[in-house]
């Protein structure tokens, strides 16, 4: 791929959104890997891989560089965007690929700078001696200045649109694409189908607090439901009805709104104070009295 970049005259600038996507599919594909990676020890006991996080991280980040950067000088996310890195360092405009010593200093950077910085307070939190501690403070203080470094070259490339991170600022190294950059073909089919799966969500949501569904429930249920024939007395009432008409279970309080079924207290009132049109889910009366069962009915029926 190199010597035919080779002939080409000049190189293919990239455009800013495209480093920008290609960094983060890089954090992307770590996480991934890194998830897929902890997923094999959840039989093992919690904690097994805590205290060597640090190391496992730079272990698979090493692998990762030694089959993108060292062997075709992009990562994951430039291979994906037709992107490449290209040795800024050479006097000519023609594609040079990067130098082992810029790929050894990348990987020391990226995955050598980040295992310090997750395992520097470990290193130093036991200490307590005064050089130890003096140690850390510049070491914090160098991280601080590194990252105030990161945040002006990220204003120098918005403007100018190279070096997307101080490692490629420092090294000397370059976005390029692979091939001339062909026209972007954008469609729109994706963002259609979320506008539409939006638009009908905020319609449910609108929609559904003005469904009373407690009540279409009971309809449903009472037109599933025969009707039996009761008769009116207290005494069939009580023998008939051992079960909640609304819960199911044996009525706690039991109470009659006018019709031959019987509801526990709270069942009732809840359900009326909910719908003032609420019905009997099985014989669809509506709520006349409230009015509880007398109790010698009641403990008959218990002890029956």
């Amino acid at each position: 791929m190199a010597s035919s970049i080779g002939d080409e005259k000049t190189v293919n600038p990239v455009l800013r959104i495209s480093q920008l996507d290609a960094l983060e599919l890089n954090k992307a594909l770590e996480q991934l890997v890194w998830s897929q990676f902890t997923s094999c020890f959840h039989g093992f006991k919690p904690g097994v891989l805590a205290h060597f996080e640090p190391e496992v991280k730079a272990f698979l980040c090493l692998i990762l560089w030694r089959f993108t950067v060292y062997s075709k000088n992009a990562t994951v996310g430039q291979a994906i965007l037709n992107i490449q890195y290209k040795n800024n360092l050479s006097q000519t405009e023609k594609y040079q690929p990067l130098s082992k010593h810029q790929k050894l200093w990348y990987l020391l950077f990226t995955v050598g700078g980040r295992w310090l910085e997750e395992r520097c307070y470990d290193l130093f939190s036991n200490h307590q001696q005064q050089s130890f501690c003096k140690i850390k403070s510049y070491i914090s203080f160098g991280a601080g200045l590194l990252k105030l470094c990161g945040l002006l070259n990220f204003l120098i490339f918005l403007r100018k649109g190279t070096f997307a991170t101080l490692t490629e600022r420092i090294l000397g190294i370059r976005s390029v694409f692979c091939k001339p950059q062909s026209v972007r073909q954008v469609g729109f089919e994706y963002m259609n189908r979320e506008l539409l799966w939006h638009g009908f969500a905020e319609f449910l949501i609108y929609l559904l607090p003005l469904i009373n569904v407690q009540k279409l429930k009971l309809k449903i249920s009472s037109w599933c439901l025969p009707v039996e024939g009761l008769s009116n007395s207290e005494n069939t009432l009580a023998s008939h009805s051992r079960e909640c008409s609304l819960c199911g279970e044996w009525p706690t309080m039991p109470h009659t709104i006018g019709c031959p079924h019987v509801f526990c207290y709270y069942c009732i009132k809840s359900n009326y104070l909910f719908d003032m049109y609420f019905t009997c889910p099985k014989c669809g009366s509506e709520v006349h009295t409230l009015q509880p069962l007398k109790y010698k009915i009641e403990m008959t029926e218990l002890h029956a």
